[in-house]
Parts: C-alpha cells; sequence; structure tokens
C-alpha cells in the first residue's frame, strides 16, 4: 500500500488538534436541580432557568461559575453558588493528550473547559417553610387570637 505525503500531514494535522476530552465529553453539560418538596422554580445568573423541580438546564458551559436561585410559594428563597472544577475523570484524557497529540490536546482541553464539571451538580436543595403553620400545619398563636378577637367580637363581650 503506498501512502501519499498528503495522508502523512493530514493525519498529523489531525493529530495534533484532536483534544481527546473535548470530543469525549464536550465543552458544556446538562445542570440538574432537585429540590424536597418538588414543584419549585429555579433561575441562574446565567440568564437560565427551568420549572418546576426536578428539571434540567440543558448546555451550561464546564467553565461556568454562577448563582442558582430556587423559589417556590410558601417555601423560603434559596440561593446557591455553583463552580467549576476539575474533573476526577479527566487524566486519562490528559494522559492520552501527551501521548497522542505533544501535549496540543492537553491545551486545547484545558482552555475550552473540556476537562472540568460543576460543582455540585446535581443540586439537591431542601426548602425550608416561610412560616409555622407550613411548617407544622398549626397556627401562630397571634393567630388564633387575632381569629377569637374576630369571632366572639372583642374582650369585652
Amino acid at each position: 500500500m503506498k501512502v501519499s505525503l498528503s495522508h502523512v500531514v493530514a493525519a498529523c494535522a489531525l493529530s495534533l488538534t484532536s483534544a481527546c476530552a473535548t470530543i469525549d465529553r464536550g465543552t458544556t453539560e446538562p445542570f440538574e436541580i432537585q429540590t424536597s418538596p418538588s414543584g419549585a422554580q429555579v433561575r441562574t445568573s446565567l440568564g437560565k432557568g427551568c420549572a418546576p423541580t426536578p428539571c434540567v438546564i440543558p448546555g451550561v458551559s464546564r467553565e461556568a461559575d454562577f448563582t442558582v436561585s430556587v423559589q417556590k410559594e410558601g417555601y423560603k428563597t434559596r440561593s446557591f453558588k455553583v463552580m467549576h472544577a476539575r474533573s476526577e475523570g479527566t487524566s486519562a484524557h490528559l494522559m492520552t493528550n501527551v501521548f497522542t497529540t505533544a501535549g496540543v490536546g492537553a491545551v486545547i482541553d484545558a482552555n475550552n473547559g473540556a476537562m472540568q464539571e460543576l460543582v455540585p451538580n446535581p443540586l439537591i436543595v431542601t426548602l425550608e417553610p416561610t412560616n409555622d403553620y407550613a411548617r407544622t400545619g398549626q397556627k401562630p398563636v397571634e393567630r388564633i387570637i387575632d381569629e377569637a378577637y374576630d369571632r366572639y367580637g372583642g374582650v369585652n363581650n
């Protein structure tokens, strides 16, 4: 079999421009939010959101750092910071890049976010009720007194 110079040049160019983690993992990932109770609305500082929970926001950059706000009627709004970190599983990609692309692929992967991951992902949130009635099913003492006052016409009757 005869190999032409153009085939050799094409193979070398392809190996030097490939980035293993970029091809295998991509530069974005879905971001998942789970809440207890379910049915909350989610907004991010990236301008993306989803509802009702549990839900997934697709296509979030692996290099993103952002804030997530979770809200549901009758519950306190909660905010969380999501950051990016080097993924534990990228060591194999790094070594493959060093041996097959003379390190060029590793530079590409490191700079486009392919070796990163969002932390935490999934984001698991327990929502807190806004008042005692929502949490315990019992009315606050002040509300009981007001209702009795309204029902019985005050203290002088």
